[in-house]
Parts: structure tokens; sequence; C-alpha cells
């Protein structure tokens, strides 16, 4: 006997078994014509970090039911998919792209913090003996 769940008894189900559904099908699909968004290309290109070239959608539609399992099938990296999937969350939420798109920030090129680090050199104290 095969057990189908329809979505009214998916969303009563406890968060403890999240691997039966699928969040993003269930998420509303934002209009597709926001601004100057109106292909999912246009939405990866204007929320940066050059996601068009990391990632490509058939639709719209189906870009929106795409879930963080696709994208990591699809071979993107966790930082690139956290990025792409909070910047739809956001879209879905306000339907402005500029107000939270950005670029990542530089890497840090001295580490540490305090009298350990000064001038981009570690400083090594003297150990009495």
């Amino acid at each position: 006997m095969s057990f189908i769940l329809k979505p009214s008894v998916i969303r009563i189900l406890p968060s403890c078994s999240r691997s039966i559904q699928q969040r993003a099908a269930l998420r509303p699909t934002p209009l597709a014509t926001i601004g100057s968004i109106s292909t999912p290309q246009d939405f990866l290109k204007r929320i940066g970090r050059s996601s068009e070239t990391k990632f490509d959608a058939e639709n719209w539609d189906s870009f929106w039911r795409t879930s963080g399992i696709d994208l990591k099938k699809a071979g993107l990296s966790v930082q690139d998919r956290r990025y792409i999937l909070w910047c739809m969350e956001k879209f879905r939420q306000h339907g402005t792209v500029d107000g939270y798109a950005h670029e990542m920030s530089p890497k840090k090129k001295i580490r540490g913090r305090g009298p350990a680090v000064q001038f981009g050199k570690r400083i090594r104290s003297r150990r009495e003996r």
C-alpha cells in the first residue's frame, strides 16, 4: 500500500520529519515582473557574485521551486547556495533586490587581534628560562 501525503497534511507534520517534505515547493512563487527582473537569469545577475554563471534555471516557476539540494547537485559551493537561497527568500518577502544584494567581503590579510600581531607580523615573545 502506497502512502501519499497531501500538502495540507505536510504542513501539520512536526519539524522532526523534514526529510519527507520539500519546503521549496510549498513557498509562494513571486511575480515574474518586479522592476527589471523578468527571468531567473536577470535575478541572478542582479544579486551579483557572478551567480548567473554558476546556476542555470529553465523558467521562473522551476527556479522558485529550487531547493538547496538542487543547488548542491548543480555543483555550487556552500557559500553560493546560502547566498542565493537567502536572496530568494528576501525577494519573496520584499520584492526588491537593491536593498540586500551585496558582494563578498574581502579576505582578511591579518588574522588575529591585539598585540600578538602588529604591522602584519606576528610578535613572538621571549620566554624566560
